[in-house]
């Protein structure tokens, strides 16, 4: 028996020290830290690509990594248990508060001490009409509790309501981030201009679901790019506004309306939300084989590398024998410097250039593994040429020829399904309105006692200031000073 009574007691004492404040405090703390590798590491379910290159390039420490599921961190087990338990730690340290201050926010003050004396600021003052005082409390918002001979009055009780809203927001905020870790989806796609996107998973570069989340449960929306213009500052280069116009049809196949996407005006399709993410310029080109048959004709978008757009990328052509590959560099803006080289002094398309350098063999896509679109294993491939082309020039590589015909710009939509968002905001709102109460709200005691003089104190919350001269203000209206 003796032996169940100390398990008892000792789940108990986990239970409080699971559910005490500086517990739900560390909990936060080690949340934070664990969401750091999240953003040093890249992870699978954003970027596969570059997981499985780290894999190449550091194959002993990415085995490591791996174990302590840090491509994983946010399904890690270890960061749900810390999600987890701050999760309980919160609801268990708060709840019970919040049912007591409830219960206690209709109850009358605390009856009045036995001796004042040892209570602040306590003073002594002639008799007087304690309706009188009575009266002055209320008009200065004290709650009052009335015997016989004792006046006790209490205000800023809504320090404590601020303080638990701002918990209970807290874990609005977790479970709103649950849900949509849950629920949701997020997904990158880079559109040339003039093509149109359809919200299906074949049509997204990168793409992600919750783990309640299906691929059927995409909403049914297609986007037509139509123009995209950028402003920049000529003196700074700096970009000054981007403006996206599409035709957005919704569902996929009915009539489109024109809309206009900015960085900070995503367009709405219900939960989902489609943000401007980027930008950046696709190179067109035409390759020949050596019998003059155009084997390829069209854009590819390269990576922007600098704020000037200085872009790299590949084109592959996989149906010449031997294979085609050029690992390639576009300059909207093209100038030349003896040590860093060829590179862009503006990101407007003012004076083009495209630099090649053109690799025959294998491209290595027959093998099954995924590679990036953006770049070339030249491990087994041999180069045949090097040149940099102007608008309009082409470049006889031995095996066919290339020819830089022009170029579009290209837009990142970035797609995001986060049903948790609005409660998310909502939780932080109300998280930051409980904070200011809490910090704000002075909350105090004034008590009044009737005996062969009458007796003052108080006792001031936390130690705030300002109780002296409520108490001094209050002998002054009652004409005792």
């Amino acid at each position: 028996m003796s032996t169940v009574l100390d398990s008892r007691s000792f789940l108990r004492w986990c239970w409080r020290q699971l559910t005490s404040m500086r517990t739900a405090l560390i909990l936060l703390l080690l949340l934070g830290i664990a969401a750091i590798p999240g953003s040093l590491f890249p992870q699978r379910s954003q970027n596969p690509l570059q997981v499985k290159q780290y894999f190449v390039d550091n194959p002993t420490l990415a085995n490591w990594l791996d174990r302590f599921s840090l491509f994983n961190v946010y399904s890690s087990p270890w960061f749900s248990a810390i999600y987890l338990l701050l999760f309980i730690s919160l609801i268990g340290c708060v709840l019970p508060r919040s049912i007591g201050h409830l219960k206690a926010i209709g109850a009358a003050p605390t009856i009045t001490p036995k001796y004042l004396d040892r209570m602040e600021y306590f003073t002594e003052i002639k008799k007087f009409d304690l309706d009188l005082a009575e009266k002055q409390l209320r008009k200065m918002r004290f709650r009052i509790r009335r015997d016989s001979n004792s006046i006790s009055a209490e205000k800023g009780y809504a320090r404590e309501s601020g303080n638990l809203l701002f918990h209970l927001s807290l874990v609005l905020i977790l479970i709103a981030v649950g849900v949509g870790s849950l629920f949701g989806s997020k997904g990158d796609a880079i559109v040339n201009l003039g093509d149109r996107f359809i919200n299906t998973p074949t049509s997204y570069d990168i793409l992600g679901f919750g783990k309640y989340q299906a691929e059927d449960s995409l909403p049914p929306f297609s986007l037509t790019i139509k123009e995209f213009k950028a402003e920049y500052d000529p003196a700074t280069n700096a970009p000054l506004d981007y403006t996206l116009t599409v035709l957005a049809a919704n569902p996929a196949g009915s009539k489109e309306n024109v809309e206009i996407i900015k960085v900070n005006k995503p367009l709405t399709f219900g939960s989902t939300k489609v943000f401007l993410q980027a930008n950046g310029h696709s190179p067109i080109v035409i390759v020949k084989d050596k019998s003059g048959k155009v084997v390829f004709d069209g854009p590819t978008p390269f990576l922007p590398q600098d704020a000037n757009l200085s872009s790299i990328g590949a084109i592959k052509i996989p149906d010449m024998q031997p294979q085609i590959g050029f690992v390639s560099s576009f300059l909207p803006t093209a100038d030349r410097d003896p040590i860093r080289g060829g590179f862009s002094s503006y990101p407007e398309v003012l004076d083009p250039r495209l630099l090649i350098s053109v690799w025959k063999g294998d491209l290595g896509l027959n093998i099954g593994v995924p590679q990036s679109v953006y770049r070339i294993d030249t491990s087994k491939m041999e180069r045949i040429g090097l040149k940099a082309l102007v608008l309009n020039e082409s470049y006889d590589f031995g095996e066919g020829s290339i020819t830089f015909t022009g170029w579009k710009p290209w837009v990142n939509l970035q797609i995001i399904n986060d049903p948790g968002k609005g409660y998310a905001l909502v939780g932080a709102i109300l998280a930051i309105s409980g904070l200011l109460i809490s910090l704000f709200t002075r909350q105090r005691r004034i008590w009044i006692k009737q005996g062969r003089k009458t007796q003052i104190a108080g006792l001031a919350k936390n130690g705030i200031p300002g109780l002296e001269d409520e108490i001094k203000k209050l002998v002054k209206e009652l004409g005792s000073e």
